[in-house]
């Protein structure tokens, strides 16, 4: 079957030229995204080459709207493309939940119960006074894995539904105490509850 007339028609040169250029564009942003996340996690080696395909897509893109010019459906889907790419690309950063997160809890009430809690789901705390203002403080660090924060925070939430909390990056760590599956824990530590009980 010969495709040149395809490829030479009218109807490939209005649509779906600038399907392909929307499509590229979708995919080179997502790219983009991934390549930006590995460099912040530190991933040197992998990073490079998810750029090397991220900018042969690229080119792929620009060169066909040089070619064509005349069309103004490939200006609307270089741009359409983009955007869109950067929501997926966006989906992509939550679906990896790559890395570590550094949250700090800042109360002054007796965070007694927010750290014991923590403790039960297997999070390791450091807790410092601090001063804000004129009250005394109680400052609270744990670090975790990236995909865990949800939880974290519900945790938080439940204990002290209006406190201060923020979430920071953690790009680099010397030692890290992770906690094991919640669900394994929390059996063990009522098993060890039950025991003492009888």
């Amino acid at each position: 079957m010969d495709f040149v007339p395809l490829f030479n028609s009218e109807f490939f040169s209005l649509v779906m030229i600038p399907v392909f250029i929307f499509l590229a564009r979708i995919l080179d942003v997502s790219m983009g995204t991934v390549r930006i996340i590995f460099i912040s996690k530190g991933m040197r080696y992998l990073a490079p080459v998810i750029g090397f395909f991220e900018i042969l897509v690229w080119l792929f893109a620009i060169s066909q709207i040089m070619l064509n010019l005349t069309n103004p459906l490939n200006y609307i889907a270089y741009a359409g493309g983009f955007a869109l790419g950067t929501f997926i690309g966006m989906l992509i950063e939550e679906m990896l939940a790559m890395g570590y997160l550094s949250v700090i809890i800042t109360t002054s009430k007796d965070p007694a119960e927010m750290v014991g809690k923590l403790d039960l789901a297997g999070y390791k705390i450091t807790v410092v006074d601090t001063q804000g203002g004129t009250k005394d403080r109680k400052m609270i660090f744990v670090i975790i894995k990236r995909d865990k924060l949800r939880n974290v925070i519900n945790i938080i939430k439940e204990v002290d539904a209006n406190v201060f909390y923020a979430v920071e990056n953690v790009k680099d760590m010397h030692e890290i105490h992770l906690p094991p599956d919640y669900t394994a824990r929390k059996k063990f530590l009522l098993q060890k509850f039950r025991r003492k009980a009888a």
